[in-house]
């Protein structure tokens, strides 16, 4: 009999964990079509063309990944499996795919991409030597499986584009709802996306992969924790969006023009695949069965980081996904799956459609300043 007292050894990925949804084939068509119809809204509304989720970005920063050394063989996997420090750039986002006044407050989303990464790639990424990971301020996604976030991708969709003013009165509704539920001890996911989310700064945020991917032999969730007392001191910390259509840039801006940041890249490794289940993305994996536990801390320097020529070498020319990656953090489960398609879709609508082609970084050496 095991010892409940003692933490429990990460269980081995098996492919059995994951089974393909029915029609997810048709599922990545409609998510593409959908996103795709987005794009297009917002191409013809600014003349420009942006991501089909997470269009608006709030900051993007130059940072260096460092590796913990000393990690137990579990942790010491993929990514992680050697001391060693990478660059990499940080890009703070919010998730609707239109680019909304802050004052309609919803779920913020940073996005890793680490450079000059060696080693096996997952597939689709062969030559590439980048690993990203996408994260969210929640632990948990939206939908269990990509067929049931159809619906409302496709509402999200029906939406572009209409009333940005009544978006924004609808909004300050919504955050005194989710004011409501939160001090019954709950949140609501729902008010969030819908533009209830606390009106609080981005940079205190902790952010979640909130999906699980490959770790090695094992599967793993991440999460990205600021840990610098500039940064925790910022952690449900009010910000002024009234009237600052860009208050969260601003907010970014005005914190990384004086000071740093630093925060902890963490894995928690899956123990229990009843638990803490592959294809079903809406359940929390519980905390008491595999903690977050450090492997990496992320650095960030006092930098400009909102700039024209970032704007153009960043937000026009990459893509996030997270199959950029190595084959030991290959995407695992539905969400991961479909991913694939749909964002290799977003980044060819916008190389087609911007000056700037969206390409793979060898180094940051040409990353403006």
């Amino acid at each position: 009999m095991s010892d409940p007292t003692q933490p429990q050894a990460p269980l081995l990925y098996q492919p059995a964990y994951e089974s393909l949804e029915d029609d997810e084939a048709e599922t990545t068509r409609e998510l593409i079509e959908t996103l795709h119809k987005i794009s297009e809204i917002v191409h013809k509304d600014e003349g420009h063309a942006y991501r089909g989720v997470h269009a608006k970005s709030h900051g993007m920063l130059r940072a260096e990944l460092q590796v913990a050394p000393g990690l137990p063989a579990h942790l010491a996997q993929g990514l992680f499996a050697q001391p060693g420090t990478y660059p990499v750039v940080m890009r703070f986002s919010t998730s609707p795919g239109d680019l909304l006044d802050d004052a309609i407050s919803t779920p913020r989303g940073v996005a890793l991409k680490v450079v000059g990464v060696p080693g096996e790639r997952a597939p689709g990424s062969e030559g590439d030597v980048t690993q990203d990971f996408l994260m969210v301020n929640g632990p948990v996604f939206s939908a269990p499986t990509a067929k049931a976030f159809l619906k409302p991708l496709k509402l999200l969709a029906s939406t572009t584009d209409k009333a940005p003013g009544l978006k924004k009165v609808l909004a300050a509704a919504l955050r005194g709802l989710e004011a409501i539920v939160e001090k019954a001890g709950g949140e609501s996911p729902t008010l969030k996306s819908m533009g209830g989310h606390p009106e609080t700064n981005i940079l205190g945020e902790t952010f979640y992969t909130q999906v699980p991917m490959l770790y090695g032999p094992y599967m793993a969730k991440l999460s990205l924790a600021p840990v610098s007392p500039g940064l925790t001191a910022l952690t449900d910390a009010p910000v002024d969006l009234d009237g600052k259509p860009d208050g969260l840039r601003e907010a970014v801006a005005a914190h990384f023009a004086q000071h740093g940041g630093e925060w902890e890249l963490r894995a928690q490794l899956c123990t229990d695949i009843d638990a803490m289940p592959i294809e079903d993305a809406s359940v929390q994996w519980p905390e008491d069965k595999s903690p977050y536990v450090t492997v990496a801390r992320l650095v960030a320097e006092p930098q400009t980081t909102w700039s024209a020529a970032r704007v153009t070498a960043v937000d026009d020319g990459m893509a996030f996904t997270p199959w950029h990656a190595l084959a030991a953090h290959r995407p695992i489960g539905s969400i991961m799956r479909v991913r694939q398609a749909v964002y290799r879709m977003t980044a060819g609508f916008r190389s087609e459609h911007n000056a700037t082609r969206v390409q793979e970084p060898r180094t940051l050496d040409a990353l403006p300043d």
